[in-house]
């Protein structure tokens, strides 16, 4: 079964091409981050006229790639939430011109969803439930106990910034660049995350994080170190505390609900100081632990394709009559 898959909810138009759910035969995407860096995040509007310019070029790309027509395809699988409106609507409108001239089914997609399936792809393996999963990006923060391929269970949320949001507002202010993932972690790699003491929100607080105190605290410290301020332990603390707050409440979830797996998924997924803490956490209470490689972290199309090969039989109504949700909750509709 051939799955061609299609994301275009933020800033990356991306296309991929997955047999049987579990191999990559194509995965290929074009970033839009150099052009947004000079605004310091995704403008919509540019976002949108990006993807249109970018999509099809891409299409015919992949499929020579995978050395395949599209006669080959299958099924559609494609973005339609959440995200931001102007580019899911590019993608989900190409996804349904081509199901319906190519007599395909289609099959939207959650892409925050995707995000956990992109660990077990991956791994070349299929979902198996139930696992902890935790999606960490620019735009979520969920802590979830999944038990079907739409099932979850949501235990814990961010009530403020998501984390991935958190790097970028802390990277602006430190003047580091964009995004603020990467050059974080790049700052903070010989530093001292002890030397700076930062707060823990919602600590022995049951399942719910926040980072917009975090945020604060980072900034009050720049203001008072002024041109003392040692950026790369500064760094290094803020990467530290927020794998902390993470491993805190994956133990809290381990304990609570039965599982032998924990996946973990989202561009900020990708931070080494993050993947290490939760890799020791596993080790410690003898669990799996699945992690997409570090192309597979951020939104892309394979992990679309794979979920919308898993999630097929979920779907209801006419797909043709979907539209692009930019507030779409996990195991919805």
């Amino acid at each position: 079964m051939i799955t061609l898959g299609i994301e275009s909810s933020c800033d990356d138009t991306s296309i991929a091409i997955i047999k049987d759910g579990i191999t990559i035969l194509t995965s290929m995407v074009s970033s839009q981050i150099e052009i947004h860096k000079r605004f310091g995040g995704v403008v919509p509007e540019v976002a949108s006229r990006k993807h249109l310019e970018a999509i099809l070029p891409l299409l015919n790309e992949a499929l020579n790639a995978a050395s395949i027509t599209l006669n080959d395809i299958d099924q559609i699988a494609v973005t339609s939430g959440p995200g931001l409106l102007g580019p899911l609507l590019i993608g989900l409108t190409t996804a349904k011109a081509l199901a319906w001239y190519l007599k395909k089914p289609l099959i939207p997609v959650n892409h925050i969803e995707a995000h956990l399936t992109a660990s077990f792809l991956a791994a070349s393996k299929k979902p198996e439930y139930p696992f902890i999963g935790l999606i960490v990006s620019g735009g979520h923060s969920n802590l979830v106990y999944a038990t079907g391929p739409r099932k979850f269970e949501c235990l814990a949320r961010t009530l403020d910034d998501a984390p991935g949001e958190l790097f970028d507002k802390i990277a602006r202010h430190l003047g580091l660049g964009y995004p603020g993932g990467p050059v974080i972690q790049k700052e903070g790699e010989n530093g001292d995350p002890h030397r700076y003491t930062l707060p823990m929100p919602m600590r022995k607080k049951g399942y719910v994080f926040s980072f917009s105190g975090l945020k604060t605290a980072v900034i009050r410290i720049t203001q008072q170190e002024g041109k003392n301020l040692n950026c790369a332990d500064l760094c290094a603390a803020l990467q530290y505390v927020v794998a902390e707050i993470f491993a805190e409440k994956i133990e809290m979830a381990l304990k609570d609900r039965p599982a032998k797996t924990i996946a973990m998924a989202g561009g900020v997924a990708a931070n080494k100081v993050l993947r290490e803490r939760i890799k020791k956490l596993a080790d410690k209470h003898r669990v799996d632990l699945l992690l997409p490689t570090i192309h597979l972290c951020t939104d892309n199309a394979a992990m679309i394709a794979a979920h919308g090969y898993f999630s097929a039989n979920t779907v209801s109504g006419n797909p043709l009559e979907v539209n692009a949700v930019a507030n779409w909750e996990m195991g919805e509709g």
